[in-house]
């Protein structure tokens, strides 16, 4: 049998003996040639000079990007499934895949083009509870309470019996006896179900369906959630149940799940990674400075833990946008998008203004700046992905295709004008349905449409996030950029020949030196022109302040800036929002540019990203006015500009 070890040493040792030889004056004697004797011109051509013809062949690097959503529910999530969703974990593959299915509400559905890859996320907490009451299974017919729920439904009371299960689960009143809980019979199948699922599903090369799942910390209504996704399959995935947030078995605290993600990669040599969500509906708990569970300030253990397994975070999905917020961006004219500012998860608690700081991503970015000063360990050092948070079990968030955030909410004339989030203590506030968001999707520069190829890719923050659109964008950061870089096909070739990619980093400026860009972006095949591309800067200065700066690089036309305000006109709009249509008559299909940071200081630490505006489109308010003819409310959005936001390069001085 072949012995890798006993051979190497062989060969150590002949070597090692070899070179004694020599220096004692002895020589190797000359092997024997069996195949001619040797032609350097016939031999050159096994040695090119050139690199091959094909300009594709042989690449080494990521040379396409892949999406996907890594954050889908279906009728196995406790929620989804109480406001109607009945399409479970195969049904979400089969759509993703891009077959025509039909959705819980009875309607005809299928994508504009496949997704590349899809994880299937459902709540940890109670996992597989619908599917086993709405089929009458012997435990929930023992137990009267599950009784009663099925009976209703049975009758018709199916609602009701729904939001009596809601505030149930709220209250943490379920029935021990029926609820699926790590280590019972029901979810144990439950989470059987849900691999099956994905092995079945999967695809290399064509089609990945990742294992996975959401750890959804909600205490006092505060959003703390994280899905969690394994690089995988079932043959690890399968020796653990996944964590949940119901004590003693789980717990609430991110601190706690990033143990139990630590114990699973000891027990089985696998790996995972946790996004984290909707820091928008924390009230300022998902990005600390002081931990909500101590108290205290974050210390270097709680920041080396984070920055190790959450690596992405979702900046974009249906329950509103989480780049910025025009209070904390108030020179950034495009802040005030998609926003969801109300309050917490459930409005129990409103937001207060001293909130916002904590719950948008790139305050986080600049927070994060400030803390590896203090720490030496950057906690908010993620990439940035988009995804639905869709409870259909459709990855569904094309303005003209959107299949809503529920069952429930899936196309019809009055789900714009219904209360999406309402709590009887603050009767005046309500998130209503128009207030839903299209989006979003993640792009995932991968190798290969594979488990590990696409998992490495998120580990590294090779990703960017979008609202919907599929444009495809490229982002490279550089000491050594020069303008003619960017007359080029192929930006990545050069990309990654002179610098590092998104979610890169940079080192100690040479002297004298700034940093170079490199960026271009391609429209949607079949979307909307791009309006400009622009880098957001954060930076800490020597005062341990932080600052933003948002450049525009790249815009199409012949627009040019105010020479006072530096501000570039607005692009125009061709929407025609009864007709819910647009024309691309302006903007442009690509943009690509060589940009310098004008105002870089080498002794302060800094992050850059991309962020990709699209003209205006119509809005899914829009399309759902001219198919069900109906008039909405003055207040409601119609238009919106779609865009997308790259993971950020990150510069840091020496030490």
């Amino acid at each position: 049998m072949f012995n890798p070890k006993k051979t190497m040493k062989t060969k150590n040792t002949l070597l090692a003996l070899g070179l004694a030889l020599g220096l004692a004056g002895y020589s190797l004697p000359a092997f024997a040639q069996d195949s001619g004797e040797p032609d350097k011109a016939a031999i050159e051509k096994s040695f090119p000079s050139k690199p091959p013809y094909s300009p594709y062949a042989g690449r080494p690097f990521p040379a396409r990007v892949y999406w996907g959503d890594t954050h889908l529910h279906t009728s196995y999530s406790m929620d989804a499934g109480a406001f109607g969703a009945r399409l479970g974990p195969k049904d979400a593959y089969v759509f993703a895949k891009g077959n025509e299915i039909t959705a819980s509400s009875g309607q005809r559905v299928k994508l504009s083009r496949p997704l590349d890859f899809l994880v299937v996320a459902d709540h940890s907490d109670g996992m597989g509870f619908f599917p086993m009451l709405l089929s009458g299974s012997q435990d929930i017919l023992n137990d009267p309470q599950g009784k009663k729920w099925y009976e209703m439904i049975q009758s018709g009371k199916g609602a009701d019996a729904a939001l009596d299960i809601v505030i149930t689960f709220g209250k943490g009143q379920m029935p021990k006896a029926i609820f699926p809980l790590p280590g019972t019979a029901p979810y144990r199948s439950a989470w059987a179900e849900t691999i099956k699922a994905a092995e079945e599903a999967n695809d290399p090369g064509r089609f990945t369906a990742f294992i996975g799942f959401e750890w959804t910390s909600n205490t006092g209504g505060n959003n703390l959630h994280r899905n969690v996704i394994f690089r995988d399959n079932a043959s690890k995935a399968g020796l653990v149940e996944p964590y949940t947030t119901t004590k003693p078995l789980g717990s609430d605290n991110p601190r706690d799940l990033w143990k139990w993600m630590q114990t699973y990669e000891d027990k089985t040599n696998g790996r995972v990674l946790a996004i984290a969500h909707n820091g928008n509906l924390s009230n300022g708990r998902m990005f600390p400075l002081i931990e909500s569970f101590t108290g205290k300030p974050i210390d270097r253990e709680y920041a080396e833990r984070r920055e190790q397994w959450e690596r992405l975070y979702e900046a974009t999905q249906i329950k509103g946008d989480g780049e910025t917020h025009p209070l904390l961006s108030p020179n950034d004219e495009f802040a005030n998008f998609e926003r969801w500012d109300k309050g917490n998860l459930d409005l129990s608690e409103l937001k207060k203004p001293e909130m916002l700081e904590f719950e948008y991503a790139r305050a986080a970015l600049r927070n994060g700046l400030k803390l590896e000063k203090e720490l030496g360990v950057n906690p908010y050092k993620f990439g940035m992905v988009g995804s639905t948070d869709s409870h259909t079990g459709l990855a569904a968030v094309e303005e003209d295709n959107f299949f809503g955030k529920t069952s429930s909410a899936e196309p019809s004339a009055g789900r714009a004008e219904h209360p999406f989030i309402k709590n009887p203590a603050h009767p005046g506030v309500v998130v209503m349905g128009w207030e839903t968001s299209a989006s979003g999707y993640a792009g995932v520069w991968a190798t290969d449409n594979t488990r590990e190829a696409l998992w490495d890719a998120m580990q590294r923050k090779e990703t960017y996030a979008t609202t919907g659109p599929r444009m495809i964008v490229r982002f490279f950061a550089s000491w050594d950029f020069v303008a003619t870089d960017a007359n080029t096909r192929s930006p990545a070739v050069v990309g990654y020949q002179k610098g590092v990619p998104m979610g890169g980093d940079l080192q100690q400026a040479p002297g004298g030196k700034s940093p170079t860009f490199l960026v271009a972006a391609l429209k949607d095949p079949i979307g909307a022109n791009l309006d400009r591309v622009q880098i957001i800067k954060g930076w800490l200065d020597g005062k341990g302040e932080t600052h933003e700066k948002v450049y525009d690089v790249a815009w199409s036309g012949d627009r040019k800036p105010d020479s006072k305000t530096g501000k570039l006109p607005a692009v125009g709009n061709t929407v025609d929002v009864p007709n819910a249509t647009w024309t691309n008559t302006i903007g442009t299909p690509e943009l690509i540019k060589v940009w310098k940071d004008p105002d870089f200081d080498a002794a302060q630490s800094a992050f850059y990203y991309v962020r990709v505006l699209e003209i205006p489109t119509p809005r899914w308010t829009a399309y759902d006015a001219k198919y069900f003819g109906i008039k909405m409310p003055p207040e409601v959005t119609m238009t919106v500009q779609e865009r997308a936001y790259t993971s950020p390069i990150w510069y840091t001085p020496a030490k």
